[in-house]
């Protein structure tokens, strides 16, 4: 049976995991220090997955002969209003807290997005994001409006699950 509910933003949550290795398990600092699986506060969360489709025009055609699939990029943006160091600290992982003298691990982690609709919990949609790593933090500090952060991400591969 396909998903046919409708959902608002209200009915949404946003979980972390680690994945395995090296980067998962600075991650999973980061989570536990700020006991971070569930993240709060979150507004405006946005997911892009992008397919670089090419098109292949033969001499004499106007339109294209044939679409190829071409790379497939997830990136996405969150907005934060609990303003504490974990969404930067999943940034940068240790060089957060001093100046590394070398190289370091840049943490990475799987992102979960939940909706299940109160009405029809039977009905959910999970959209998992793998290996996730952050590329950019902003802190804004309005005159007179809530504090917010926002993290820009890219993730090296999503599933999606509709149960209905």
């Amino acid at each position: 049976m396909a998903n046919t509910s409708v959902f608002t933003g209200a009915d949404g949550s946003l979980t972390l995991s680690v994945p395995q290795g090296a980067e998962g398990e600075k991650a999973q600092e980061v989570l536990s220090a700020y006991e971070m699986i569930a993240v709060g506060r979150v507004q405006n969360v946005k997911v892009e997955v992008y397919s670089d489709v090419k098109a292949f025009h033969e001499i004499g055609q106007r339109y294209a002969t044939e679409l190829r699939p071409g790379n497939v990029t997830i990136k996405g943006t969150i907005g934060r209003a609990y303003i504490n160091g974990a969404m930067l600290k999943l940034l940068l992982g240790e060089a957060a807290e001093s100046r590394p003298a070398a190289s370091w691990v840049q943490p990475a982690f799987n992102m979960t997005l939940l909706v299940v609709n109160p009405a029809a919990p039977s009905v959910r949609n999970t959209v998992t994001l793998h290996d996730v790593k952050m590329n950019s933090w902003v802190y804004n500090m309005p005159e007179d409006d809530f504090l917010l952060e926002s993290v820009n991400f890219q993730a090296l591969y999503l599933t999606v699950q509709d149960e209905a």
